[in-house]
């Protein structure tokens, strides 16, 4: 679904895996005031793209790393002090990679 919605807007790096690509907006050339109100929006737009994109990149990472502990069989442990992860925490946020105590101390 996060792939989905990225897709929307940016395209796949093909060199970093990951990694997302704003689609710049493209310009035809037009002139006048109209041509640059129009670009200047379009500009805005791909500014607030650019912040949604890196919030939606971090928060597949998050869960394609959360789908790799569940294979290697140590998802719900804390990276900081190995110990088990609340099974409430995780019903509210699967892909956390903190206990809620560590967390705390990181934020």
């Amino acid at each position: 679904m996060l792939e989905k919605e990225l897709s929307r807007f940016a395209v796949k790096d093909e060199k970093i895996k990951g990694n997302w690509k704003t689609k710049f907006p493209y310009f035809d050339g037009e002139t006048g005031g109209a041509a640059l109100e129009k670009a200047a929006d379009q500009v805005e737009e791909y500014n607030n793209l650019l912040s949604i994109e890196h919030s939606l990149e971090e928060k597949l990472k998050d869960i394609n790393l959360a789908l790799e502990k569940i294979r290697k069989e140590n998802y719900g442990i804390c990276e900081k002090c190995k110990k088990t992860i609340s099974p409430e925490r995780l019903e509210v946020y699967p892909e956390a990679r903190y206990c809620r105590k560590c967390q705390d101390k990181i934020s």
